[in-house]
């Protein structure tokens, strides 16, 4: 039996909140993300929400850490090696299902007994929001390149430089929160043209709500940042727009396609095993193509989140502010809902993409797709006990919403290595 150390939490909720939110509560000071004042507004009383903030949404800014660092120097395949005894139990969990679950999980509770079990590693899904991640690794590259020498400039440069969303932002079902501090207002809808945000709140839209137009215009400033380096903060509208304007076509498909995928080259991750081939609007389209087609699969994606936790995505500071942006703080859905992790914190993004054909006479819907149907989940757990792991679950389950599947591997996995 696996021992861990008890550590006694302690917390106080209080009234708590719905939006679908990441990032630390305590983090507007720190982000200008607006959003987060209200969340401490709803935290402390002044604003009544009818809503319970789950236990382990409540760690604070500072609380988030990084949990491989004492394994910096172990390459991520060197730490994804086989435990027997732990490949069995994972195993039985999948007696009688098909080849269409595919999984990673790395139990890090104890850094220097690690121990890995997988299913189907290297089979390719189409990533949908899942490729987010992506993005937000180039946007820290950049932000390197600009600035090496100075972490509290790249941040600054997030809370401060606003942008404007334009025909990148068109069109997704998802909506944004909106929120007007002077006011006390909260506004819930689709992203418009003429919307301005800074780079932290564009970034936080792309993974607190998972909104596809926000996920373009946070990869569009992106590839600005490593057309303009050292001239980027100072960028203008009208000469970001005439770049756009002027420059070909397929050199801004291929510079696009460059300044997600390569970083994740150099993290070691083949163009095989997570790759992203189209931005996420139509909107984006107006300017650059399609080159190479999306994949993800559940070994490169792990490798990404060893390599955050070892603090070598970008570097140390980058990878733990990475983290904190994946961290969930309210409403959790798929894997992340499962009642087994209530307590813990948990970093989360999930993605999905389905098609039908109805010809088929056969129930189709939205979740439900019968001639794809994919439904990825990468999480990073941390119960208050010390328990903590990271899993990748990669699903392609026609005709049926495979969250409920999630969520009871959820329980189950995290039964096995609680044990």
């Amino acid at each position: 039996m696996r021992k861990y150390i008890l550590i006694v939490l302690v917390v106080m909720v209080a009234s708590a909140f719905t939006t679908y939110t990441y990032y630390p509560i305590d983090g507007y000071e720190r982000t200008g993300i607006k959003r987060l004042k209200r969340l401490e507004r709803i935290k402390s009383g002044e604003i009544k929400d009818a809503s319970t903030l789950p236990v382990g949404a409540m760690k604070s800014w500072e609380e988030i850490q990084l949990n491989l660092l004492e394994r910096k120097e172990d390459s991520a395949m060197g730490l994804m090696t086989v435990d027997e005894d732990f490949q069995k139990e994972i195993n039985a969990l999948f007696r009688g299902l098909d080849r269409s679950y595919s999984l990673t999980v790395l139990d890090i509770s104890d850094v220097n007994d690690i121990r890995y079990a997988e299913r189907n590693e290297t089979a390719g899904y189409q990533p949908g929001s899942v490729g987010k991640l992506a993005v937000l690794n180039g946007l820290f590259v950049q932000l390197a390149k600009i600035y090496p020498d100075s972490w509290e400039k790249r941040t600054e440069l997030l809370k401060n430089k606003s942008v404007k969303a334009g025909v990148w932002g068109l069109t997704d079902e998802h909506t944004i929160p909106i929120y007007n501090i002077e006011k006390n207002t909260l506004v819930k809808r689709q992203v418009i043209a003429s919307d301005v945000f800074t780079l932290y709140e564009w970034t936080d839209h792309m993974l607190s709500v998972s909104n596809n137009g926000a996920a373009s215009i946070v990869w569009r400033e992106v590839v600005l940042m490593a057309v303009f380096g050292e001239k980027y903060p100072e960028l203008t509208q009208d000469e970001a727009d005439a770049y756009f304007k002027e420059t070909p076509r397929k050199e801004l498909t291929d510079l696009g396609n460059d300044v997600v995928n390569l970083p994740l080259r150099d993290l070691g991750i083949r163009a095989d095993e997570w790759r992203l081939g189209s931005f996420f609007t139509r909107g984006a389209n107006t300017y650059v193509g399609d080159k190479g087609g999306s994949i993800g699969s559940p070994q490169g994606l792990m490798k990404f989140l060893i390599q955050l936790e070892q603090g070598k995505v970008v570097d140390e500071k980058s990878s733990l502010e990475m983290k904190r942006l994946m961290y969930m703080t309210d409403r959790r859905i798929r894997y992340a809902q499962s009642p087994a992790l209530k307590e813990a914190a948990v970093y989360f993004k999930s993605g999905s993409l389905y098609k039908c054909d109805r010809s088929k006479g056969e129930a189709c819907g939205k979740y439900m797709g019968n001639v794809t149907n994919f439904m990825n989940s990468v999480i990073i757990v941390e119960h208050p006990d010390n328990c903590r792991y990271m899993v990748v679950l990669m699903t392609n389950v026609l005709r049926k919403n495979s969250a409920s599947d999630h969520m009871y591997l959820a329980g189950n996995i995290d039964k096995i290595i609680r044990k």
